[in-house]
């Protein structure tokens, strides 16, 4: 008698018999898992928050990025400005002597040929030196100013302010390169007061 294909095999020892009524690949709707782990509400708002950070951080560099161009193009205009310095503090001594020259020869000298051909080198030095951003400081009838001035001694004038030059100071642009030298005044002794009497009491006579 020969064996009918079409009927299953019967189970071995320790095999579970097949499912009745259950195929390969069929699943129905209830048996399908959810997904485990965080709500799309919680992820979206997770992804919101990390986007808020990245925009700081962003913006946080940007800022910077810009001080550190600002403040790299400011070193180069300090730099370029004041280049040349040394070169100018050393001139300095020279437009002195140029000056303690002219001060001291005699007044009828002018116009003189080799007088005229000095004094163009003192103005072209001077010149010079203006077109390098050199400015001398101002002194005479001024207040007495020790971030200009350096006292060198006091007189009778009125108190604090300058009296006379005895070298003169220079600025670079906004720098002092040398401050002036300058006599300051330290106010009148009276020797009389109001009624003219002496401080002792006697008149001023």
């Amino acid at each position: 008698m020969e064996r009918d294909e079409s009927q299953a095999p019967e189970p071995g020892p320790g095999e579970a018999a097949p499912a009745s009524g259950a195929s390969d690949g069929d699943s129905s709707p209830e048996t399908v898992a959810q997904p485990r782990g965080e709500s799309l509400e919680a992820q979206l708002a997770k992804a919101q928050e990390e986007a808020i950070k990245f925009r700081d951080n962003w913006h946080r560099a940007e800022a910077d990025f810009q001080n550190y161009k600002r403040r790299t193009e400011q070193e180069r205009d300090e730099s370029r400005k004041f280049a040349n310095v040394s070169v100018i503090i050393n001139l300095l001594p020279v437009l002195d002597d140029f000056e303690r020259a002219f001060g001291s020869l005699d007044s009828r000298l002018a116009g003189l040929s080799w007088f005229d051909g000095i004094y163009l080198i003192y103005r072209k030095l001077q010149q010079l030196l203006e077109n390098s951003g050199v400015t001398p400081i101002q002194t005479d009838g001024q207040a007495f100013d020790p971030r200009f001035h350096e006292a060198v001694a006091h007189a009778e004038g009125e108190e604090g302010k300058v009296i006379s030059e005895v070298q003169r100071g220079y600025k670079l642009h906004d720098r002092v390169l040398r401050p002036a030298m300058v006599v300051v005044g330290k106010g009148s002794e009276k020797m009389t007061d109001d009624t003219g009497q002496t401080p002792e009491g006697g008149n001023g006579s």
